[in-house]
């Protein structure tokens, strides 16, 4: 079924084709110059010291997690059956990292309005055995940072992000994944920018950065300085150094032409934020007060990765009539990211819990839905929507 008002629209120009293009001419295809530039390119635009590119957002949300696992940081590092705070509603990959290394999850229910943590919830469920806050910030809209750190206090408590859905986000003129030790990105086609597949995890902590690098590519020590903070000292003799294995890593590296690509969405990147919060305003301006639909409540500056739809309670509207209603509109949907993900049968193999409740995560599982937005203007999507 073709749709008017899709979820998701390429965002590639000719740059991005010439890009590719000297990629396949140069005939070196693997990970080097064109993602070490990306890297360096990415890490400016969020305000970060250090940034790794991997293959996906998902990879980069596992490496983040292993990091914690690696480092010699005793207020960082985690163990197996360590305690970590998750949100109800994420995508699957926010959470199987934290099972693939034994972390006990908790999930904490989510506010009605804008989508993340109920902060009162999250101060609730913070007790002397949590060990790390696992901040998602959903479909474009930074948390209350604010807040999370009130919360977490003076308590040794590692605060890490999930930023894929929200790049170019800021909370009081800071850029969303940069308020925790770590913070993730996704490039995937769907997302602010595309590199076809991609993720990218940023950290202004050195020792975290440099296991990062290792963990990428094998757990080996070629793509480590002489001196660092993983191994210590490297041979001088590069055949040593080759095949030397220091930590289990993984084999998740981006290829030059995601790279490449990078570097030219990287420059668009501010144009297409700003139209995205331009299609913001319109939205809110046609749906603020609407009788049956809540949208998303903005915190800080959203970057609107798409637009929630969520059937008040109590409203006789259903969600099936909703999506009838929006598809004759010419609008594609989804649900809105996995719903309640603590509802899925997956987590019988986790070793998880529930702090209190989860009636808004549920709520917006059974009522809710989100549609496109995109990096050009789309009024008429909004003169649709009005007519709901």
């Amino acid at each position: 079924m073709s749709f008017k008002f899709p979820l998701a629209t390429a965002s590639w120009g000719q740059e991005e084709q010439d890009a590719m293009q000297r990629v396949i001419a140069s005939g070196m295809y693997t990970m080097g110059a064109n993602v070490q530039a990306f890297e360096g390119d990415f890490a400016k635009y969020v305000g970060s010291k250090h940034c790794v590119m991997v293959n996906s957002g998902s990879s980069a949300n596992l490496l983040m997690v292993a990091a914690l696992f690696y480092t010699k940081n005793s207020k960082l590092k985690l163990k197996r059956g360590d305690e970590v705070i998750v949100p109800a509603v994420s995508w699957s990959t926010t959470y199987y990292p934290l099972y693939q290394y034994g972390l006990k999850i908790k999930f904490v229910d989510i506010d009605l309005q804008t989508l993340n943590y109920d902060l009162e919830q999250l101060e609730q469920a913070v007790t002397n055995k949590t060990r790390a806050i696992m901040a998602v910030n959903l479909l474009g809209n930074p948390n209350d940072f604010g807040r999370i750190r009130q919360i977490i206090g003076k308590r040794e408590i590692v605060l890490i992000e999930d930023n894929c859905e929200s790049m170019g986000a800021k909370f009081q003129d800071k850029q969303a994944g940069t308020f925790g030790v770590m913070g993730t990105f996704s490039s995937f086609f769907s997302h602010h920018i595309s590199t076809m597949e991609g993720g990218m995890i940023v950290t202004d902590d050195e020792e975290l950065y440099q296991i990062l690098l290792s963990l990428r590519a094998h757990g080996w020590t070629r793509n480590l300085p002489k001196q660092n903070l993983v191994c210590g000292e490297k041979s001088d003799d590069p055949f040593e150094e080759s095949f030397r294995f220091v930590l289990p890593g993984y084999n998740v590296r981006p290829l030059e032409m995601e790279g490449a690509l990078g570097i030219e969405q990287v420059k668009r990147l501010p144009k297409m934020v700003e139209e995205r919060r331009k299609n913001g305003k319109l939205l809110q301006a046609a749906l603020a007060s609407h009788p049956d639909v809540i949208i998303q409540q903005e915190i800080g500056e959203s970057s609107w990765f798409g637009f929630s739809l969520v059937i008040r309670p109590g409203s006789k509207l259903t969600r099936k009539a909703l999506v009838v209603r929006l598809n004759e509109l010419g609008f594609e949907c989804r649900p809105i990211v996995a719903g309640n993900f603590a509802k899925n049968e997956v987590v019988k193999y986790f070793d998880s819990e529930v702090h209190g409740t989860l009636k808004n995560a549920d709520h917006i599982d059974r009522n809710g839905l989100f549609v496109g937005n995109h990096h050009y203007p789309i009024p008429e999507a909004f003169e649709a929507l009005a007519k709901l």
